[in-house]
């Protein structure tokens, strides 16, 4: 982003996690408590990359060895006479998504609680960057009526 930008840039989706990376704005005068604000949002962020960048490869890499098992066993090749990559039915695929959210369900469990830990911490700091700025704008606007 510019360096006059005053806002987050949102950049394209990532090829691995499928997330939109931000980059977020420091203003020039950042108080600590902002920075603990941007500096817990950009480990959330950073953890559900991580997080779904290993999710989707685990789930692709499994997803063609699922495919692939199917087709050997039908004896299949992945690729149909025409060239074509060979799939299977909505009725074999429900089997590998049942299967691959089965074994996954731990894996969820703790990223939905580490999730929810994470956005209340950064709704906690957003509610005391708001309370701070608030109070600087009143305490502002009382020193403007005075003068």
């Amino acid at each position: 982003p510019p360096a006059h930008s005053h806002c987050d840039w949102i950049g394209p989706p990532d090829k691995l996690s499928n997330l939109r990376p931000i980059i977020f704005h420091v203003p020039p005068e950042e108080s600590p408590l902002e920075r603990r604000l941007r500096e817990a949002r950009q480990e959330a962020q950073a953890s559900n990359q991580r997080f779904w960048a290993r999710h989707n490869r685990a789930f692709r890499q499994e997803k063609e060895e699922f495919i692939y098992s199917r087709l050997k066993a039908k004896g299949l090749e992945m690729r149909d006479e025409s060239g074509q990559k060979a799939t299977l039915n909505a009725e074999e695929m429900a089997d590998f998504y049942k299967d691959f959210l089965s074994k996954n369900l731990k894996k969820h469990l703790q990223y939905n609680r580490d999730w929810y830990t994470s956005n209340f911490r950064i709704t906690f700091l957003m509610g005391q960057v708001a309370l701070v700025r608030a109070l600087r704008w009143l305490r502002r606007r009382k020193k403007n009526v005075e003068q």
